[in-house]
């Protein structure tokens, strides 16, 4: 005959387990594993346990097992099970998908989710859940831009930008730097409501804003100019060399512009050897850090607001711009699911180069 293994727990043990087995506020399962446990402590065999707890001897046996494995958590915990068996296969979801993003309805430019659940022959929940799930919204219309630089360029200029979030240099400081062009003065009638305006507004003129956001402290060098030239980006450069230390060597996270190459521009570089730019590839310019500080000043300091002239508009923004580098918040850098893969690249990149560095130190001391 099996013999049941022998349980026997320690004072501590015990008395935990007497007070489940006993507790008000206790679930009846639990108290009723608990006394399991004690009986069959006492050394009572599994059929005697089961017919006294009204259990079945199988069910006996496994919280004995559990028990010997895990102990008296073990017993507060349900064991995970399979559960219903999904109504929507992975072909089936595959079918949706495919037939969501690759064809085109008969009579309409996209998908709705009682359109396709009618030609699929399935409910329009089923579709809203698969959707949900791969975030897909074919109501919602998305434009992209393919790079046409050679795929060589495009890897080293993101192993280059990529490495400065990832693997900071020591002694220097890492500047995301971005024009926004352009910003409209706009003035509105106001509204008796609090934090609305009515639609019409009057439009006369435009300010430039060039910002430079610091990674680790997440403060914000900025300069508001009439226009976007190359010689307000020379003020720019200016205006960073003197607002930051010295000694320390300035990283400069870029986009591609053309301003950004004139001669006069070059020139002064060449004259600043402390200055180092990098340049993002065509179209990434979510590699530039600084883009969701151009977000949140639009969104909170200049879309709701109504400005007389140019001059309220640039007085607008350098207050913001103060009380944002009195309290600053650190931006995450963050990657979208579509740059996923070439951030991987760019993370071996670094591995290798990493490893290749150290080599080259070990074999030159």
């Amino acid at each position: 005959m099996r013999v049941a293994e022998a349980i026997e727990p320690d004072e501590k043990t015990e008395a935990e387990l007497r007070r489940l087995s006993k507790g008000r506020r206790v679930e009846a399962r639990v108290q009723q594993r608990a006394r399991v446990i004690l009986l069959a402590a006492q050394g009572w065999q599994n059929k005697d346990i089961a017919d006294e707890v009204k259990l079945d001897r199988r069910q006996v046996a496994l919280w004995r097992r559990r028990f010997i494995e895990g102990g008296v958590q073990a017993l507060l915990l349900d064991a995970s099970r399979s559960g219903r068996t999904p109504s929507v296969t992975s072909t089936v979801e595959s079918h949706i998908l495919s037939t969501t993003l690759y064809e085109q309805p008969a009579a309409g430019t996209h998908w709705s989710t009682r359109t396709l659940a009618s030609y699929l022959g399935l409910s329009a929940s089923t579709i809203r859940r698969v959707w949900l799930r791969h975030g897909i919204k074919p109501h919602s219309q998305g434009t992209s831009k393919v790079s046409q630089d050679p795929l060589s360029r495009f890897e080293d200029a993101l192993v280059d930008v990529a490495g400065l979030y990832m693997n900071p240099r020591e002694r220097a400081l890492v500047l995301s730097c971005a024009e926004k062009s352009q910003i409209p003065k706009l003035n509105r009638t106001s509204s008796q409501r609090a934090g609305t305006m009515h639609h019409d507004h009057w439009r006369n003129g435009t300010a430039a804003l060039f910002a430079g956001l610091k990674k680790l402290e997440s403060t914000v060098i900025s300069m508001c100019q009439d226009r976007h030239r190359h010689e307000d980006w020379l003020k720019f450069l200016r205006l960073i060399d003197r607002k930051t230390p010295k000694h320390l060597q300035l990283h400069l996270i870029v986009e591609n512009q053309a301003t950004h190459k004139r001669p006069k521009v070059q020139a002064w570089l060449a004259q600043h050897p402390r200055f180092v730019v990098h340049s993002t590839p065509a179209n990434g310019t979510w590699l530039n850090m600084v883009k969701r500080f151009f977000c949140d000043i639009s969104e909170h300091g200049i879309r709701r607001d109504s400005f007389t002239g140019v001059a309220d508009l640039q007085q607008a923004i350098a207050q913001y711009v103060e009380h944002l580098n009195r309290s600053p918040k650190p931006f995450n850098w963050t990657v979208s699911d579509s740059d996923t893969a070439q951030v991987t690249r760019a993370k071996s990149a670094l591995a290798r180069w990493a490893i290749s560095a150290e080599k080259a130190g070990a074999s030159h001391p």
